[in-house]
């Protein structure tokens, strides 16, 4: 009995948001469980991101974690008794102003903000972005930023711990790669009014040694009522407001800037979550996608490869140990397979849970033997299956008359059957 209730515990402990039901299936997920190492529901196969999991401390701890030894410390902080750092997210709560008394008071709040002194300019920040991704509590813009914020910054890309037994030589790899990143590209954009901006644009890029570019000191040469028509988001290229806020991307230089709603992964072209980006070769990218950028990511486990050895198969590639049947986990090297929603299932689930039913015989078609299909209906190509409905005749190489799943040879046989 002891044994029994500590394997209970550590599945529970496994599986943040255990039993929370599925956005995509609605009722037809039993709930959040955890695959013990896809990253995805036993129940229903959705990712974690797609599941209505209630919000914990778990989102904050991985940006904290990703933020700890760069120079983006002052967005995090340690708690007592916690070693791990915590992102200190800036919430904004907006009151409406109240025209008379007994009047009941309305906020609005914003699950992130711009870590911005200027509230005011925070606010129209949040006003420039499409009303669907604005992160006000409860709506669809924070269901948005939670789901984007599991999707572009995964925890097993920075984390080894959140990885499926990783070999020590494979950790050691995935810190250097960590340690590497956020040297190099790891950023956090600012907000500001391009005003402001263009008279520390010098200084700055002087302060990022060979990130200043010579447009930016041309910029600053211009005088200032050329200026207004000069400033361009290096997005969509459509001109700027000198009023309006503009989000600046250290990494890339003070003479870029971008509208809120451009400042996007330029690979899955979603709003980069929290303003946290990924600079290289003159691209934005979002987390996940500067990692692919970079190095492999297996398909089974969705865990970036560290190992020399790995498996290449329909265009994707898999650690040896995880090119494994989508539906029972069995290993399928040297096995016959079948790709069914760009996923390798073994023969024997695939005859089970997908195969085509014949409407002749009502068995399952071996998906190596030859069929008919016509719409959504199925038949074995034999003498014995594909036949008339109504006398027996064999359609193979012969034209038939099709009626919900029967087959006719002749008007005749049609409106006999019909009658």
């Amino acid at each position: 009995f002891p044994s029994e209730s500590k394997l209970v515990s550590m599945g529970l402990g496994h599986e943040e948001g255990f039993g929370a039901p599925c956005l995509k299936c609605k009722e037809k997920c039993e709930g959040f469980e955890l695959h013990y190492w896809r990253k995805i529901c036993r129940n229903c196969k959705c990712g974690q991101e797609e599941h209505d999991i209630p919000s914990s401390n778990e989102e904050d701890r991985k940006v904290g974690k990703l933020f700890e030894d760069t120079k983006y410390t002052t967005l995090i902080a340690k708690l007592k008794n916690d070693e791990n750092p915590m992102y200190k997210r800036n919430v904004m709560i907006l009151t409406s102003p109240v025209p008379a008394k007994n009047v009941s008071i309305n906020t609005v709040t914003y699950e992130w903000a711009p870590p911005v002194q200027n509230q005011t300019l925070a606010r129209q920040y949040m006003q420039m972005l499409p009303k669907e991704k604005q992160p006000v509590a409860g709506s669809e813009g924070a269901q948005y930023r939670k789901k984007q914020l599991a999707k572009q910054l995964p925890a097993h890309d920075q984390d080894p711990s959140k990885c499926h037994e990783l070999s020590p030589s494979e950790v050691r790899h995935m810190e250097q790669f960590v340690k590497k990143y956020k040297k190099e590209a790891l950023g956090v954009g600012d907000v500001k009014l391009p005003g402001e901006v263009e008279g520390r644009a010098d200084e700055n890029n002087l302060k990022n040694g060979d990130r200043g570019t010579s447009s930016t000191v041309g910029a600053m040469e211009k005088s200032s009522s050329q200026k207004a028509s000069q400033y361009s988001c290096y997005h969509c290229k459509q001109s700027m407001m000198e009023g309006d806020p503009a989000v600046y991307a250290e990494r890339a230089g003070y003479d870029k800037m971008w509208h809120p709603g451009c400042f996007v992964c330029c690979t899955c072209n979603e709003l980069l979550v929290d303003l946290i980006y990924f600079w290289k070769n003159g691209n934005l990218y979002c987390g996940r996608h500067y990692c692919d950028s970079e190095k492999p990511r297996c398909a089974g486990c969705d865990e970036l490869i560290f190992s020399n050895e790995y498996t290449l198969a329909e265009g994707q590639n898999w650690h040896l140990k995880h090119f494994c049947c989508f539906d029972c986990d069995c290993v399928l090297a040297g096995v016959t397979y079948l790709m069914v929603n760009d996923d390798p299932v073994c023969k024997s689930c695939y005859m089970k849970n997908h195969a085509a039913i014949c409407q002749g015989c009502h068995n399952v078609i071996d998906p190596e033997v030859q069929r008919v299909a016509y719409n959504n209906f199925n038949w074995h190509a034999t003498q014995e299956c594909f036949l008339c409905s109504c006398c027996s005749k064999c359609l193979i190489d012969q034209k038939f008359m099709p009626v919900e799943g029967m087959l006719f040879c002749s008007v005749q046989c049609k409106e006999k059957m019909m009658s």
